[in-house]
């Protein structure tokens, strides 16, 4: 009997217990983390508090309240998000990453939440041809691992290609002299460098650039490829953001242009053009 009642007792408790563990155990559950860099003005940087901010980071805030999410934002390198998201260190990305064909083959995407062009930035004046003639021997600066990196290394093969772990590195060696010219996406180059004082005296070069095999259909939320559903989710959130009007208000904080671009391209599909500035940064 003394048996009978202390088995019924330890069951008890061990219900009690479960109760109280499922709550804590579905809140971890809901919890996002979610990969940003912080050195990629004015989409993410870090603010003289110490403290994360820009268009990117908004726009996470955002998508994680429309979710109804806990969100963790981790701030990593760009060339090791892709590592950090299949490691399961990360849950998704959002940090400006373009959506490419290539991409695709390692990871999953949301529908896209903005799309720019690239361009190249040189001193003012300038007589350089961006040709691949005209950049032969010449130190052109780039991101690493980014569309801009690849682009770089597809169409100019002859050019002295100098790679680094972050924008802002690029945009130091650019205003010392170190670099002929810097690929990258337009606004980053025009909101974080031109329109700053270290950028006084430099300029955009040549047309925008688009070419969607480098470029992609724009920026989007990386994920694991296994997770479906968590695209799901962030793309009714992005869906949501931009009909509520959520979007525009963070938009208009940074840019005085429609950021999104056109519409959404369907995988596989060509991107049309876009009447304002409308590729992505990496």
């Amino acid at each position: 009997m003394n048996r009978i009642t202390s088995l019924i007792m330890q069951a008890s408790v061990a219900m009690s217990m479960a109760l109280f563990i499922a709550p804590s155990a579905d809140a971890q559950a809901k919890k996002l983390r979610i990969g940003v860099e912080g050195a990629y003005p004015p989409f993410s940087e870090i603010d003289t508090s110490g403290n994360l901010k820009g268009f990117d980071i908004d726009i996470t805030n955002a998508l994680c309240a429309q979710m109804k999410r806990d969100c963790e934002l981790v701030q990593l390198s760009f060339d090791g998000m892709i590592p950090a998201l299949q490691s399961r260190k990360i849950d998704a990305v959002i940090a400006s990453m373009s959506i490419t064909d290539e991409r695709r083959k390692a990871v999953e995407f949301s529908n896209k939440y903005y799309k720019t062009p690239a361009r190249f930035v040189v001193k003012a004046g300038s007589k350089l041809e961006l040709t691949p003639a005209g950049l032969k021997g010449k130190r052109v600066g780039v991101q690493r691992s980014t569309t801009h990196d690849r682009y770089i290394a597809d169409t100019y093969k002859d050019a002295k290609i100098v790679r680094y772990t972050k924008q802002d590195e690029v945009f130091l060696d650019l205003a010392s002299g170190r670099l002929d010219a810097a690929f990258l996406d337009s606004i980053a180059a025009d909101i974080g460098f031109l329109k700053k004082p270290a950028g006084k005296g430099f300029a955009f070069a040549g047309p925008e650039i688009e070419d969607r095999k480098y470029f992609g259909d724009g920026a989007g939320v990386a994920l694991r490829k296994s997770d479906t559903a968590l695209r799901d989710e962030f793309n009714a959130a992005i869906a949501a953001l931009r009909s509520n009007g959520t979007y525009k208000k963070i938009q208009d904080k940074y840019f005085d242009f429609d950021v999104y671009g056109s519409a959404p391209v369907a995988a596989g599909a060509t991107a049309p053009a876009a009447a304002k500035p409308a590729a992505s940064k990496k």
